[in-house]
């Protein structure tokens, strides 16, 4: 019966003995550990020890439960993970461990931050795009007029340094606020995007090698082709550029797509989202800039500009989707998460059900 219970929990359950050996575990701790019970069932869990040996202690010597919050533990993989970890003393020096992964919650934080963070961008960078644009505007239409009223020729290069610079400013302003139409939405294969944006890559970068790691079983999917492209193209633009920049010894770059399931963006959950991630193996973003990292006009290379990270962040808004970054020096993953989505939105607001 108490078993039943325990194998429907979502929490992770482990019965360790005295030795800290596996006796027992449920399926939520089975997919925690990405091994079955079969597998683990003896096995001497030192991997889990280095974490959690204090509060195991102290659970023993008091005879209560103890709980650490935010440990980080490594899987029988070697792979790392962010769990709070409960430990409760039994009869006959067992300890029961009761462990909740944080690294999903702590991902959904901050995928909200990045939504509330790109929804304040836009509406800052609106702002300021309308105060700029009107007097630019004034400001070219006076050099028009006195360019006619010139009598020497020769002055006219004057006003048309200000109509260009008042037409460069413009369009700079144009790109920090993104994409400016909707959506077209079509049914399009993500391959095909990435196909395309690696041709492009290619033949920009032929010093640089382009590997591929697609995932055959990703269904298709309604989105902007153009949009799409210009989103991956921007992120893998910007990797190499990075690793050109550094001079990266045999530099690298990896496209890989991998399905997603069940997978929460923001606040939503969608049954399924398809994963893009750009992977490079330049000298990796300095931890200054990456909170800052989608925001127009913030560049960690010299001859950035600042505006395709945000760009691309601003096209798979639209799509309800986002980007992640993670990064250590030798290793820079983007992944462009989208969800797949059935039906062609109908609601003026270009909202997307999944």
């Amino acid at each position: 019966m108490y078993r039943r219970l325990l194998e429907h929990l979502s929490t992770a359950i482990l019965l360790l003995d005295v030795q800290l050996r596996l006796r027992w575990m449920n399926p939520a701790a089975e997919a925690l550990m990405r091994l079955s019970l079969e597998r683990m069932q003896g096995m001497r869990l030192d991997h889990l020890e280095g974490a959690i040996i204090e509060v195991m202690s102290r659970a023993r010597a008091a005879g209560c439960s103890y709980t650490q919050r935010e440990a980080v533990i490594a899987l029988p993989s070697g792979e790392g993970v962010t769990v709070d970890v409960t430990v409760t003393p039994l009869p006959e020096d067992e300890l029961l461990l009761e462990i909740e992964p944080r690294d999903r919650l702590l991902r959904i934080s901050r995928e909200e931050a990045l939504l509330a963070h790109q929804t304040t961008i836009k509406t800052l960078t609106r702002g300021l795009a309308h105060e700029i644009k009107n007097p630019l505007g004034g400001i070219r239409g006076a050099a028009q007029l006195l360019e006619r009223e010139l009598i020497a020729p020769g002055l006219s290069e004057y006003t048309q340094v200000i109509i260009q610079e008042a037409d460069r400013l413009r369009d700079l302003v144009d790109r920090m606020l993104g994409p400016n139409h909707r959506i077209a939405f079509a049914t399009l294969n993500i391959h095909q995007v990435a196909e395309r944006v690696r041709a492009l890559l290619s033949a920009e970068h032929v010093d640089i090698e382009i590997r591929r790691d697609y995932d055959p079983s990703l269904p298709e999917l309604l989105g902007d082709e153009a949009q799409l492209i210009q989103a991956l193209l921007n992120v893998a633009r910007n990797a190499m550029q990075a690793m050109e920049e550094s001079a990266a010894a045999q530099p690298t770059l990896t496209l890989r797509t991998r399905a997603r399931r069940q997978f929460t963006l923001g606040a939503e959950r969608h049954r399924l989202v398809c994963e893009i991630a750009v992977i490079d193996n330049g000298p990796g973003i300095p931890r200054a800039l990456r909170d800052t990292l989608f925001y127009p006009m913030v560049s960690g290379r010299a001859k950035g500009r600042g505006l395709g990270l945000s760009i691309a962040q601003a096209a798979m808004h639209q799509h309800q989707g986002l980007i992640e970054c993670d990064s250590i020096p030798g290793h820079t993953e983007f992944r462009l998460l989208l969800p797949v989505i059935k039906q062609i939105p109908s609601s003026p607001s270009g909202d997307i059900h999944a």
